[in-house]
Formats: structure tokens, sequence, C-alpha cells
């Protein structure tokens, strides 16, 4: 579940998702060569935001370690399990200031805060590796055992930005 997060970094990703734009041309071919068919059925599933979060994400990993497309697949895919929920901006924004509050969810709400465990699943069910199922599963929280810690920390960076 999603611990909340930084009410200043929670103001960014709400104005960033209402700017956000579908991939470009070139973003969409990285995404087809990078990823399994049902890796990218599962990215093309999600919403504008989602998928203009995880190409951002995915750059800045691919920014700083171009060698390594497990480390830019785990970015790509890391938040897929948010597509479930069915929760636009206004929905996800309330789910997450009742986390901050320390409120309880239900239905949708409690779904979006738990997309971490959601998103582990399909990606376990498209034969996703280790690395991205973990990063999709526990990304707000600490690295799964055999998980590189300079790696996860690289993937925690690049998604807080």
């Amino acid at each position: 579940m999603i611990g909340g997060g930084h009410p200043a970094h929670l103001v960014r990703r709400f104005f960033g998702s209402l700017r956000s734009r579908r991939p470009s041309p070139g973003d969409q071919l990285l995404v087809g060569a990078l990823l399994r068919p049902k890796e990218a059925e599962l990215f093309w599933a999600q919403p504008v935001p989602d998928q203009a979060h995880g190409m951002a994400t995915a750059r800045a990993v691919m920014e700083r370690r171009p060698e390594r497309p497990d480390l830019t697949r785990a970015a790509l895919l890391h938040d897929v399990g948010k597509r479930r929920c069915g929760l636009g901006v206004i929905g996800r924004s309330i789910a997450s200031a009742l986390a901050l509050a320390h409120i309880p969810t239900w239905g949708r709400y409690t779904m979006y805060l738990d997309h971490g465990t959601l998103g582990a699943e399909d990606l376990e069910n498209a034969g996703s590796d280790d690395l991205t199922i973990g990063f999709a599963r526990d990304h707000h929280g600490e690295p799964p055992d055999g998980i590189d810690l300079t790696d996860w920390a690289l993937l925690v960076e690049a998604d807080s930005e």
C-alpha cells in the first residue's frame, strides 16, 4: 500500500498528470523493443498519465544505466497496477489524501493504494522478471531480497523525479 508520500510530491504529480501526453512515436518504439507482448499490453492499458510517468521514469534510468534494459523495463512497468482501480486524477488525489491522513479507504481507493501488489500479480502472469515484479510490488518500500541495492536506489530515485 502507498505510504502516502510527501504532500509536495503529490501536488507535483497531480499537475503533471494534467499536463501529460501520450508517448511519442520514438517512445512507442522503445516500449515495443523492451517489453514482451503481454508486458506491452499492460503498459498500453494504463491511462495516459501513467504511460507518461512510466516513460519519464524509464528515461531517467536509461540516462544513468543505458546498458541495463532490465532496469528500464522495471521503470516502465512499475505502476501498471493503477489501471485496475479505474480512478481519474481527482479520485487518485482523494485516495492519496486519505492515506496521508491515515483514514481507512474502501473499494477503488483501496485498489489504487494497493496498486503495487496488483501490478506485481499482473506482471508475474505476463512472465516478467523478478526485478520488474519486485519493483512494481515494493517501489514505495524496501527492496525485496535478492535485488541489488544500487539498482533499487536508482529506480526509486528515477520514480521520484
